[in-house]
């Protein structure tokens, strides 16, 4: 097991608290890799005096020492450092030998600093931090700012008050360093801004010098540095800045102290403009609710041309003119039934179940009579399928329970059973509709039926579905399978598989 959790437990004799405190610290310790431009690594000690690496985390800022992963190795390149700080309580810098080179050098002497991880004065780890020393090169004004605000969490690690032990923001989507870092007092005046939270004040509108001068004087949101330092936790928030330029801001208060007394003497602030961002969220939601419009519309349209054929085939005298505006009704339901779902379900594609159920309410209205009741069931969920899919599998479903309630229960047979069973595996859908009527007869071909109802099954399965379809006998094995056996249906229902794919 090569989790954080499972490596402490295994190796260790932390306590869940401890372990809980070291999670909430690899939970936040990307920004601190990226502050220091180099790979950390956090140690806890086993039984035997060892270092088991329990995690690792690389800048982004900077290139990695290491590509490949330590997790649940055992440490040897720095044991020195980290057995001295953790006797000391002091955080111990010195050269370390690796044991591989560094990526793309021959080097094998690297620097590291040793911190102690602390909860309640208790130490519970060590976090080192790995880089290589290039020579001849010196830290410019950005680097040594960062580094400045790196010592001051490593004295907040060190003192138990990092990470945060109350309820701390989310910082998955959280700004990063590369995003833009203003450094501020206990006063919400910025004390360093780096060049990229320079470009985003700037696209704002404030072009003064912003060194010196509290965020509200700037004309800056100070809300998230408000509240990280009234909450004494990290705050995240998203607030629009200006006429048209969305800002999403973390506010991390910095400790001085211990415990319950320590105080709060500043923050770091990451920005990062989302604007872009949020244009393309809302145009997406925009186009999604226009989609859902069109459906919508599309169903009205449909249910009044239903209203508009069943006014008309009250003025005809023919039973045949009858019921052949009654199925086109019936049709016509169908596909302004799988508008109307699809008018209420987000994204391109529907659950099948969310259309099937509905379909078998319509068929119970419309197909079954006092002298042929007939009962409708369905198993599975058919997962999710296309948009573009979802109609013509509906006519299909739909003429499929007419067929079997037609020819498998005429009037008077005194009605009976039909079962809808779906199966979603991968891109393929399989549809089953079993029932115990009066069956087909042996070497009945689907292909040779002239009937309107099977050609459209045939037809849109073939071509728009680009599946296959099989009519044919049951067995008393498919019948118990769906729960339609009672030992007196041998020899009679019908199977229809069908099989189509639901990739786009």
């Amino acid at each position: 097991m090569t989790s954080l959790v499972g490596l402490c437990r295994a190796h260790s004799s932390l306590d869940r608290s401890d372990i809980d405190h070291l999670h909430r610290l690899t939970a936040e310790w990307a920004f601190l890799a990226d502050l220091c431009f180099s790979d950390l690594l956090l140690h806890v000690q086993s039984d035997d005096g060892r270092w088991m690496i329990v995690d690792q985390v690389r800048p982004a800022t900077n290139q990695t020492m290491y590509p490949i992963d330590f997790v649940g190795i055992w440490a040897s390149q720095a044991d020195a450092l980290m057995n001295e700080a953790a006797s000391t309580g002091e955080i111990v810098e010195g050269d370390i030998t690796l044991n591989v080179p560094v990526t793309g050098t021959e080097e094998t002497v690297a620097r590291a600093v040793a911190i102690p991880v602390r909860r309640e004065g208790k130490l519970i780890a060590v976090l080192t931090k790995e880089w290589v020393l290039r020579a001849g090169r010196s830290l410019g004004e950005l680097e040594r700012g960062y580094a400045l605000i790196f010592d001051q969490f490593t004295h907040m690690i060190g003192t138990g008050t990092f990470p945060f032990s109350g309820r701390a923001a989310d910082s998955s989507a959280a700004p990063r360093v590369g995003d833009g870092v203003m450094m501020l007092d206990n006063e919400a005046a910025v004390t360093y801004v780096s060049p990229n939270a320079n470009s985003a004040l700037h696209r704002v509108g404030i072009q003064a010098n912003p060194v010196g001068m509290r965020l509200a004087e700037l004309g800056f949101h100070d809300g998230p540095a408000r509240q990280a330092f009234e909450r004494r936790e990290p705050v995240v928030e998203e607030f629009e800045q200006g006429a048209d330029v969305t800002l999403l801001a973390r506010c991390v208060p910095l400790m001085r102290g211990v415990g319950d007394d320590a105080e709060v003497v500043g923050g770091l602030l990451l920005v990062r403009d989302v604007t872009e961002l949020r244009k393309r969220d809302r145009l997406l939601l925009s186009k999604d609710a226009t989609i859902r419009e069109i459906h919508h519309r599309v169903k009205n349209n449909l249910q009044t041309i239903s209203s508009l054929l069943r006014l008309q085939s009250r003025r005809l005298e023919s039973d045949e003119a009858k019921a052949a505006v009654a199925e086109s009704v019936r049709r016509i339901r169908t596909i302004a039934l799988v508008h109307e779902s699809l008018s209420r379900e987000p994204g391109d594609d529907i659950a099948f179940i969310e259309i099937v159920r509905p379909l078998l309410r319509l068929a119970e209205e419309g197909l079954q009579s006092p002298d042929r009741p007939v009962r409708f069931s369905v198993s599975g969920s058919g997962g999710r399928i296309p948009a573009n899919a979802a109609s013509p599998l509906s006519v299909v479903m739909t003429e499929l329970l007419q067929n079997a309630v037609d020819h498998g229960f005429p009037e008077g047979s005194g009605g009976g059973d039909v079962a809808v069973v779906l199966d979603h595996q991968g891109d393929e859908l399989a549809l089953g509709v079993i029932d115990n009527g009066q069956g087909v007869e042996r070497g009945f071909d689907l292909a040779t039926q002239n009937g309107l109802g099977l050609s459209i099954v045939r037809t849109l399965v073939t071509t728009e579905l680009n599946g296959t379809i099989d009519m044919r006998p049951a067995t008393a094995a498919d019948l118990d399978a769906v729960g339609l056996g009672d030992g007196t249906t041998h020899g009679r229902g019908t199977v229809v598989e069908l099989s189509v794919t639901t990739a786009d």
